[in-house]
């Protein structure tokens, strides 16, 4: 099938602003936020109508009838969506970081044409299916196995907790090769499934009951699918390194979800607060609630910090296998503040944010599985230590200070907290203290970009605010890092327990 002819297209800034109307006329005119982050599923008008604007040619190659694939389009489209609904935000992410970008990078030409054109003509949708019972985190060692005939690959196993489950049109599956013997093989394989053709289709074996992003349907799938040669991924090396590639890309893109996330908390934030009266003032002028606010302001400042700095350095065809400090640091930091804002606007809220249909509470549960999902942040801030530990040994240093100021993700920032930072590091540290110092350096290195952004002339009393905030961060955090604390669970607690044997007569 030949390719298609380049498209015309919108000047970005038409193209945005149309988008945007679309979704104001869809989440603010037909029906409303509160009600559709209410219900499971979306009714097919939502997406239908919000399709029609055709936010997903900015994640589709000019080549393939779509505007070019630009990271800075993609941030910006994400954005605006996960502003109006953190679900559709994450529906726009998945099918772009997720599906059309490994698709572009690692598809047989082939096949390619065939399958952008159904996101461009038929506003198709895909997404990824990765994880397992059992391995979650562990992925490495997943179970869905595939054999090779002449024709095609067979694949068997089971996935659950794929995002559009029984909605997405198109699946990217993993799988490792079983040999002949029965074993599996290291490498992991990708393969694209048409969930239309026989053969092909994915049984959702249960929906689940997802706690939040009720617009997005999760489940347990069952995979017996035969797959056509050409729909293999193809791998510049090895299928590990193409799923380190696309992992980190996805988690350097999920900033934009956070930034269009934290503008919301912030204009719900500052309109609740004028308006609110306490006494004779507004809720605005109270220290704490100005301590509140800020706080989410420097979230929504962060984060646009490091969409800037992705936009430029993870470009589309780049490759990113080796990214996975800086990818680690920003995925985990941008969720963390997700979470922080939502907690910050329900406090301002007060109790009205406990009902299901306020934005205040259903954000604190919306974001919440951001710091789980494509890596636990617990997990995801240890690598960040080992891999600073590993890069200091290399270079042969032990003092912190002087490993940051020489390396490209943290020179500026490392100077501004030369004070904190100025110690030796014990490379030999408990996991928890990992995860510790995780944070500390997730947080400098997203100093790094807020720093940079400030230099081209970003709002200078937003940047002064999100530094101040990031430094009384790191602070504290070092300040719990340096404690020694080994506490261990007691298993069997229940022995000389029971509090009321404790009591005077």
């Amino acid at each position: 099938m030949p390719l298609l002819r380049k498209v015309p297209q919108l000047p970005f800034s038409d193209f945005i602003q149309n988008f945007r109307s679309r979704l104001e006329a869809v989440f603010h005119q037909r029906t409303s936020h509160d009600e559709l982050g209410t219900q499971r599923g979306m009714p097919p008008y939502v997406m239908r109508e919000i399709l029609s604007a055709g936010p997903l040619l900015a994640f589709i190659p000019e080549s393939h009838g779509g505007r070019g694939a630009h990271v800075h389009e993609g941030i910006e489209v994400v954005s605006a969506a996960s502003y109006e609904s953190l679900a559709l935000g994450l529906t726009l992410g998945i099918n772009w970081g997720l599906f059309l970008q490994p698709v572009a990078k690692y598809g047989n030409e082939a096949i390619k044409d065939e399958i952008f054109r159904g996101f461009v003509d038929h506003k198709k949708m895909g997404g990824l299916m990765i994880t397992e019972p059992g391995h979650g985190s562990d992925a490495l060692n997943m179970q869905t196995s595939f054999t090779e005939s002449k024709d095609h690959y067979h694949l068997k196993g089971t996935k659950h907790w794929a995002g559009l489950t029984g909605w997405a049109d198109y699946w990217l599956l993993t799988a490792r090769r079983k040999t002949a013997a029965g074993d599996l093989m290291r490498d992991v394989e990708f393969f694209i499934s048409d969930n239309n053709l026989p053969d092909q289709g994915i049984e959702v074996e249960e929906y689940f009951e997802n706690l939040g992003l009720y617009m997005i349907p999760y489940g347990r799938n069952k995979i017996d699918i035969r797959i056509p040669k050409l729909y293999r991924l193809e791998p510049k090396t090895n299928g590990i390194a193409m799923l380190q590639d696309s992992l980190h890309r996805s988690r350097l893109q999920i900033p934009s979800m956070a930034m269009g996330f934290t503008k919301r908390m912030l204009d719900e934030a500052l309109d609740h607060c004028q308006q609110r009266f306490v006494g004779a003032k507004s809720l605005f002028g109270y220290d704490q609630v100005q301590h509140r606010l800020s706080g989410i302001q420097s979230a929504f400042t962060i984060t646009s910090a490091i969409c800037a700095h992705t936009s430029e350095n993870a470009r589309s065809g780049a490759d990113l296998m080796d990214q996975g400090l800086k990818a680690n640091a920003v995925k985990s930091v941008s969720t963390d503040l997700m979470q922080e804002s939502a907690q910050h606007l329900f406090q301002l809220v007060g109790a009205k944010g406990y009902k299901l249909n306020h934005i205040a509470g259903r954000a604190i549960v919306d974001s919440r599985p951001f710091q789980v999902f494509e890596g636990s942040n617990d997990i995801l801030y240890a690598q960040i230590s080992e891999s600073v530990v590993k890069l200091m040994k290399q270079a042969k240093e032990t003092n912190l200070y002087r490993f940051l100021k020489d390396f490209n993700l943290t020179g500026m920032s490392a100077e501004v907290l030369k004070e904190m930072v100025n110690f030796d590091l014990n490379p030999q540290l408990p996991q928890r203290k990992l995860v510790e110092l995780g944070k500390v350096l997730g947080r400098i290195i997203s100093m790094e970009m807020v720093i940079e952004i400030g230099n081209r002339g970003f709002n200078q009393e937003m940047i002064g605010n999100a530094l101040e905030h990031l430094k009384q961060e790191v602070s504290s955090t070092l300040n719990s890092w340096a404690m020694n604390t080994r506490a261990m669970v007691t298993v069997d607690y229940s022995n000389r327990s029971h509090w009321l044997d404790y009591i005077k007569p």
